[in-house]
């Protein structure tokens, strides 16, 4: 799987050094051929179970529609240190190993903010 930061003003690593012991949304964009969507989905599964054990709070897929390539996962995690210890481990780096090299990944830290009148944080 190739990786492609999200933000060239800050990288995943910058994000995960993070001491804010806020929680955080980590929001990972894929992209897939539709020859990989099987393999890609078993997979993903797999990272979600683990992850969903080692300090995610909750997560989501989506797909887009009409024939997209395009996946995004939403996730909360309990704040940056959790992720970053999971995201970093050996077992879950093996698990990421194991992606289509023609899937394309974007993973990035956000934080919840409020919007008076729209939303709260």
């Amino acid at each position: 799987m190739k990786f492609v930061e999200m933000d060239p003003n800050t990288t995943l690593a910058r994000q995960l050094a993070s001491t804010d012991e806020s929680p955080v949304i980590l929001i990972n964009r894929f992209h897939v051929p539709g020859s990989a969507d099987r393999e890609f989905l078993d997979h993903w599964q797999e990272d979600a179970q683990y992850m969903l054990t080692h300090g995610c709070l909750s997560g989501q897929l989506h797909q887009g529609t009409e024939g997209s390539g395009s996946y995004v996962n939403v996730a909360v995690w309990e704040n940056a240190q959790t992720l970053a210890r999971a995201f970093t481990s050996a077992e879950f780096q093996q698990l990421v190993n194991r992606y289509p090299d023609t899937c394309t990944v974007s993973p990035h830290v956000f934080r919840r903010i409020a919007v008076p009148g729209v939303c709260i944080a």
